[in-house]
């Protein structure tokens, strides 16, 4: 989408992600509303970026998707009268706290100008070299 003049649609993108279109729709809606993508309709319609990817962090994208849970793993809460369940979650409750803390600042250091930078590079060292 960085480098492409034209829109590209929601099926497209989901097939680029292995996901549904539904999921793009919905994520991109949220990026629209925070003026990061814009949207046409119609036969040469689809989603387009609609500003300086120099000024949109990987933190600005968190922010925009409602600040979902950057682990997998955490502290669980399914037992909360189990003694197991709140000696582990007490001792590991500061690491989780930090290790978000840390991530989270690193994400605002990170680009969408930087990560399609990037992307461009490892794609072109994948095409097949004529000659």
């Amino acid at each position: 989408m960085a480098e492409g003049e034209e829109p590209m649609t929601s099926e497209k993108l989901a097939e680029c992600m292995c996901t549904n279109p539904v999921v793009v729709r919905r994520t991109m809606g949220l990026l629209r509303e925070a003026g990061i993508v814009a949207s046409a309709r119609g036969h040469a319609g689809g989603w387009r970026i609609s500003t300086d990817l120099r000024a949109v962090t990987l933190r600005d994208l968190h922010q925009v998707l409602g600040e979902p849970a950057v682990f997998a793993i955490g502290n669980r809460n399914e037992t909360p009268d189990c003694l197991v369940e709140q000696v582990v979650n007490a001792a590991l409750d500061q690491a989780f706290t930090d290790a978000e803390a840390l991530l989270l600042e690193r994400f605002a250091h990170v680009t969408l100008a930087s990560l399609a930078a990037d992307f461009s590079r490892r794609h072109a060292a994948r095409r097949p070299q004529k000659g």
